[in-house]
């Protein structure tokens, strides 16, 4: 089935999975994964509710029970099956993806996340067979509240922000059931209202469309930084004062002088396969031991807990952290910035100065190609640049990341969508500007 993804289950309802897919895969489960209770929260898209009537009904009908935390952000069912030890919970949600899409982000006991290489491989194998025979015990739906046990965990992150000035984008998604009682009436709100069909704009920070009321917004009030959510609030990104969005990579950086500067923490940091060479350095400048591996939660989440990191991050706005069970979490990640903003403000440096300090390099940013033979455009990049000069690092986990002295690219394919991404990053613009228009003509050959 298409929807089966490598992080989780996604893609259009009624064409890429249906409704009875989605009781399909309750029934299997249960028996699949061991469990006689799953954790069920759900996003305000429209199609949720179906998803959720579908999916209880094959997961009751195989015996199991289900705890529904209703409407919900994706972390914080992340937190509520390990600080509740459920064996596995499900989000139903498409995250970023236009309202159109839904899906389902699967974890197992202690938040640890079930991808395509541990589960969901067996999960759609499961369902293309004959369905498990329907238990004599028909589970029960317990209604699962938690919310203000979640927002007084939230809370320990929260800090004197007055004489701060925030607007903040909640893109009509679900960071909304919990902002305004973390922040309170003081910032400038946008789209707070959870709306499944995202009338505001799409629910994806990344694509510079959707930040654009944010950044007028920003300048309009005169606010000191922009916060934006997408859908499910599991990724948060920024604006600067003049309302300039702030690449999320490089936030990875500023959140070192909260771990490892203020609480004084030494240890692991992570970094996807695509951050700047500016966050490692500013990062190693305060101690850290900089890890760099896989992009996405189903590899990240693990690598940090395998590392015992104390926190990491990733391109697209996820921010992983030890104190949340080495998981994202956005409104924590809101927290302890606007936090660090506050501090930078009463020391005289606004949010541009800090993070200048961090971008010192040119950035090409993600550019995509609709490419067929991934593999092969890959080797030919590869080939073709170290064929010009030695690397200094060769990455071969997630495509291809090879460091030159002067500049580096990584080029590999989306887990999620049907492109090639390429990135490139250099220590002059001259450079970048070359490398770039090289690298694009090679792999225009196979558009």
């Amino acid at each position: 089935m298409s929807a089966f993804k490598a992080y989780d289950i996604r893609g259009v309802f009624d064409k890429d999975f249906t409704g009875d897919d989605v009781y399909r895969i309750g029934r299997c489960i249960p028996s699949l994964f061991g469990v006689t209770k799953v954790l069920i929260g759900r996003d305000c898209r429209l199609s949720s509710p179906e998803i959720f009537d579908r999916l209880t009904a094959g997961i009751t009908e195989a015996g199991a029970d289900v705890y529904n935390s209703g409407l919900c952000t994706t972390p914080f069912i992340y937190w509520a099956t390990a600080e509740y030890d459920f064996d596995l919970s499900v989000m139903i949600t498409a995250s970023h993806n236009p309202s159109s899409h839904n899906g389902m982000k699967v974890s197992r006991r202690g938040a640890l996340p079930v991808g395509f290489e541990t589960g969901l491989n067996l999960l759609e194998q499961a369902i293309a067979k004959t369905l498990p025979d329907k238990t004599d015990r028909q589970g029960a739906i317990v209604e699962f509240d938690r919310h203000d046990a979640y927002l007084d965990f939230q809370k320990q992150f929260l800090s004197d922000l007055s004489g701060l000035k925030l607007t903040i984008d909640i893109s009509n998604g679900m960071a909304g059931l919990y902002i305004k009682e973390l922040l309170g009436e003081g910032p400038v709100y946008l789209n707070e209202t959870p709306d499944g069909r995202f009338p505001a704009h799409e629910p994806n920070p990344l694509e510079p469309e959707n930040v654009v009321e944010l950044s007028e917004a920003v300048k309009a009030n005169g606010s000191d930084i922009g916060v934006i959510f997408d859908g499910d609030a599991d990724r948060v990104m920024f604006t600067d004062e003049l309302g300039r969005f702030i690449r999320p990579d490089l936030m990875i950086g500023l959140l070192g002088h909260y771990f490892l500067e203020e609480k004084g923490l030494k240890g692991n940091v992570l970094q996807d396969i695509r951050t700047s060479k500016g966050v490692t350095e500013y990062l190693q400048k305060m101690g850290a031991t900089v890890n760099i591996w896989r992009v996405g939660r189903a590899y990240a989440a693990l690598k940090l807990r395998e590392i015992n990191g104390i926190f990491g991050g990733e391109l697209a706005g996820h921010y992983y952290f030890r104190d949340f069970n080495f998981s994202d979490s956005a409104l924590m990640a809101c927290l302890i910035i606007l936090k660090l903003v506050k501090r930078f403000k009463t020391e005289g440096m606004k949010v541009s100065d800090v993070i200048s300090r961090i971008d010192t390099y040119s950035s090409s940013g993600e550019i995509n190609f609709r490419i067929e033979k991934k593999q092969e455009a890959m080797n030919l990049l590869r080939d073709h640049f170290i064929n010009q000069a030695p690397p200094v690092a060769v990455m071969d986990f997630d495509g291809y990341r090879i460091e030159f002295e002067h500049w580096w690219f990584n080029v590999r394919p989306s887990n999620t969508e049907p492109f090639l991404r390429l990135i490139l990053e250099a220590d002059n613009p001259e450079m970048l500007t070359e490398k770039t228009s090289e690298a694009t003509n090679l792999l225009k050959q196979f558009s």
